[in-house]
C-alpha cells in the first residue's frame, strides 16, 4: 500500500459512521489516477472521491440494494429490473467516425451497448484523463467493464477498478489479445483497436473467456450517447465546469449512484453526488442549518461537505475541500462552502428518481 493509500484509508475511516471495506474503495481510487503522474497531479481530487463515497455510506445506514461499501460492477448481475439506458446524443458522431472526441465532453458518451443483447451496469466519462467507460454484462453472466481512449498510453499498464491491488496486468498490445491478470482469479483483460485512433480494453473477474470475447461484439462505435444522470447542475462557481460525469445502476431498481465532478484550474474540485435507495429511511435525523437558496441544507461538522435535504429516499451532497488534516499541497486551493451552496442551490434533481424517463 502506497503512502497516498494509507493516508485516504485513515480519512476514510476517521468520516466513516460506519464499517466499510476500505480496500474495495482503494482500488477504486487506483482507476482514477491511471498512472502515477496522473495520480500526482490529482491526488486531491481522488481522495475527495473515495471520502464523498465513504461518508455518505455512513450517514445513509440503509440497504441500498448492495450499493454501498462495494464495485457493483466486479459482482454478478442481480436479477432485477432492467435498468436505465443512456439516451441518445443526436447529431454527435461516435468513436469509430471521431475517436479525438472520446472524453472531450463530459455529458456525452461516444459509443453504446446492443441493449437486445446486453445490459448496461453504469457509464461514466472523465475529460480529466479522457476516458469514457460502459460497464454491462452479457447474457446474464459477469459483468465486464469496457473502457475507450483515442491514445493507448492511456490504458495501458493502468489500474482496473476493482481488480485487487496486487493485481499485475501487464502491457496492453491492442491486437485482440488476451491476458489472464495475475494477482487474481479469473481476472481476464481483452485488448483491442476497433477503428485506426481508438483504443479499447475490456476486463472481468469473471474468468468468462467466451463471455468477454462475446462483449466486444455488442459494443455500438457508431454512435453517441448522453451521459444520462438524475440530477443536473445549473449554477456553478466561477470559471467552474463539469468535468466528470459518472452513474451506477447495477443496484437498479433498489438502489443506484450518480457523481458529477466539478472542477476549476489550477486544483480547485468538488464531487456532487447522489445516492438512492428504495429503501431508505426518510428521516435522517438532520435539521436544516443552511439555506440553500430558500431550500433546506445541512453543513456537516467537519466544514467540508454540504447536504441538500428533502429528497424522497435519496441523499444529495457535495464534498469541497480537501479531506486530509495537514500535509496540505502548498498549491491546493479548495472551493468554498458559499460555491458549494451556488451549486446545490441550483440542482435540479428528477421528480421520481425511480423513474429514468423523469431523470432531467
Amino acid at each position: 500500500m502506497t503512502d497516498l493509500d494509507q493516508r485516504i484509508a485513515s480519512a476514510l475511516r476517521e468520516r466513516a459512521d460506519g464499517d466499510i471495506d476500505t480496500d474495495r474503495l482503494l482500488r477504486g481510487s487506483r482507476t482514477l489516477g491511471r498512472r502515477r503522474q496522473t495520480r500526482r497531479r490529482i491526488t486531491a481530487g481522488t481522495a475527495l472521491t473515495l471520502v464523498g463515497v465513504l461518508g455518505l455510506v455512513g450517514v445513509v445506514r440503509a440497504d441500498v440494494g448492495g450499493l454501498a461499501g462495494r464495485m457493483p460492477w466486479a459482482a454478478t448481475t442481480p436479477a432485477v429490473a432492467p435498468p436505465p439506458v443512456p439516451p441518445l446524443a443526436d447529431g454527435v458522431p461516435g468513436a469509430r467516425e471521431r475517436p479525438d472526441l472520446i472524453g472531450s465532453d463530459p455529458q456525452v458518451l461516444h459509443l453504446g451497448l446492443d441493449s437486445s443483447r446486453a445490459r448496461y451496469l453504469g457509464w461514466s466519462v472523465y475529460s480529466s484523463n479522457q476516458v469514457e467507460s460502459i460497464r454491462f454484462s452479457v447474457g446474464g453472466g459477469q459483468s465486464v467493464l469496457l473502457e475507450v481512449s483515442h491514445e493507448a498510453r492511456t490504458l495501458d499498464d493502468a489500474p482496473i477498478e476493482g481488480f485487487p491491488v496486487q493485481a499485475v496486468i501487464g502491457r496492453m498490445t491492442f491486437d485482440g489479445g488476451v491476458l489472464r491478470v495475475a494477482g487474481t482469479t479469473g481476472g481476464l483483460v481483452k485488448s483491442w483497436q476497433p477503428a485506426p485512433g481508438l483504443y479499447a480494453r475490456a476486463a472481468t473477474l469473471g474468468g468468462d473467456l467466451p463471455a468477454l470475447e462475446r462483449a466486444a461484439g455488442v459494443v455500438r462505435w457508431d454512435e453517441a450517447r448522453r451521459c444520462a444522470a438524475p440530477v443536473r447542475l445549473t449554477t456553478l462557481p466561477a470559471n467552474a465546469a463539469v468535468t466528470g460525469c459518472s452513474v451506477d445502476v447495477a443496484g437498479f431498481p433498489k438502489g443506484f449512484t450518480a457523481q458529477l465532478t466539478v472542477s476549476r484550474k489550477p486544483s480547485s474540485v468538488m464531487w456532487t453526488r447522489l445516492i438512492y435507495g428504495a429503501q431508505m429511511a426518510e428521516d435522517t435525523g438532520r435539521s436544516s442549518n443552511r439555506d440553500l437558496g430558500g431550500r433546506p441544507g445541512y453543513r456537516y461538522p467537519d466544514g467540508t461537505r454540504l447536504e441538500l435535504l428533502g429528497i424522497p429516499r435519496g441523499r444529495l451532497t457535495v464534498d469541497f475541500a480537501w479531506p486530509f488534516p495537514g500535509d496540505r499541497p502548498a498549491s491546493q486551493v479548495d472551493f468554498t462552502e458559499a460555491e458549494a451552496a451556488t451549486v446545490l442551490a441550483g440542482a435540479q434533481v428528477a421528480k421520481d428518481l425511480s423513474r429514468p424517463q423523469s431523470w432531467p
